[in-house]
């Protein structure tokens, strides 16, 4: 893998310790563009490098939007935590837990929500929020494993979207790189909160 650490939005090796490139034992066909190598016991790993460029891609795209029409999605226990905290910071609405059927499509529910754009946590679990989505012709963004499917969504992040360090991770740059974006930080400004704020407790057994 060759590329210039200067050009990543943060080392490479912050990637590899929150768990971001490490996928599944199975890769569907669009992913294996993204897929560096895979390991001697069949596990497949994500190219850094174009994770980081997805990233810097779509904190520019969600950055266009309100922040009111912005819906981002987590079925996904690990990464709720860090869509709260994203969306208490850049006041876009999140959905966690079961997605009520008919949330984007029946204006009579009362948890009824009219997005400009739809951001998931994984096209498995959220696929409720990715119909109803592709139903009214919306843009939806979405964090994609090795595993997943990945119709009907327009723009991906390839990353473990399992890990609740890796979810932490993606869900803080965002939220950094959209602020960036917007003018709220300067080009090269910290925010005033660490990707550890993003992190859920691990859930006990």
């Amino acid at each position: 893998m060759s590329y210039d650490e200067a050009e990543l939005l943060i080392p490479s090796d912050t990637y590899k310790k929150a768990g971001v490139i490490f996928g599944t034992q199975i890769c569907t066909k669009y992913m294996r563009q993204f897929v560096y190598k895979i390991l001697p016991d069949g596990f497949y790993l994500l190219d850094v490098k174009k994770t980081d460029e997805r990233i810097r891609i779509v904190g520019k795209f969600l950055s266009t939007f309100d922040p009111q029409k912005i819906v981002v999605v987590s079925s996904r226990i690990y990464g709720q935590r860090p869509i709260a905290m994203m969306c208490s910071k850049i006041g876009c609405n999140p959905v966690t837990g079961r997605v009520i059927p008919g949330i984007f499509t029946n204006p009579n529910l009362e948890e009824y929500i009219e997005p400009e754009v739809v951001v998931l946590t994984d096209t498995r679990t959220d696929k409720q929020a990715l119909i109803e989505a592709s139903k009214i012709g919306i843009p939806v963004v979405a964090l994609s494993d090795t595993d997943n499917k990945v119709e009907d969504v327009d723009l991906i992040i390839p990353a473990n979207n399992k890990g609740r360090r890796s979810l932490a991770l993606i869900y803080w740059l965002l939220t950094r790189e959209i602020m960036r974006n917007r003018g709220i930080l300067a080009p090269n400004q910290e925010p005033d909160f660490t990707y550890e704020d993003f992190i859920t407790s691990r859930i006990k057994k």
